[in-house]
């Protein structure tokens, strides 16, 4: 009886770790560094397992402490919002001029795509300078949100 007890707890172990790695795996995400574009700054591979979510990437792209893409775009899909910046493009139609990988570039690392341009890079945790200590290692958004925002994108076309 008292092995009867221990194997069926130890078999009680095993199932939950095999969930826990399954869940893992189910929400694999690359990792900044393990970002892959081609010689132009596109990513062509998602940077999560799950599919972006254009609700949430609204969402992210207005928030003034995440994506804060309004700081700097037009958005016009977004007239209930104040205060749109004039310093990037008019993102009005941005999924007829960009692809997917393109715009999931941008949004990784900005600078790859664009020289000179004061885009911050979303998905990189490393190689900046004066980073203060609190975001080290840090990226600005996280994979899925990366995502969110492409699925966001996607979804204004002319």
């Amino acid at each position: 009886p008292r092995y009867e007890s221990m194997l069926i707890s130890l078999k009680k172990i095993v199932v939950i770790l095999f969930g826990l790695l399954i869940a893992q795996t189910a929400n694999a995400e690359v990792a900044p560094s393990d970002v892959v574009s081609d010689e132009y700054g596109a990513v062509m591979a998602s940077l999560t397992s799950i599919p972006g979510d254009a609700v949430n990437g609204r969402k992210v792209f207005m928030n003034r402490k995440q994506g804060n893409c309004l700081a700097c775009h037009v958005n016009s899909e977004m007239s209930e919002q104040t205060f749109h910046g004039m310093v990037g493009p008019v993102l009005d139609g941005v999924a007829d001029r960009w692809t997917q990988a393109e715009l999931r570039g941008m949004l990784v690392n900005s600078k790859k795509v664009f020289e000179g341009t004061i885009m911050p890079s979303f998905y990189k945790d490393a190689g900046f300078f004066r980073t203060l200590k609190k975001f080290e290692g840090k990226t600005i958004l996280k994979a899925q949100q990366v995502e969110d925002v492409v699925a966001y994108l996607q979804t204004l076309k002319e």
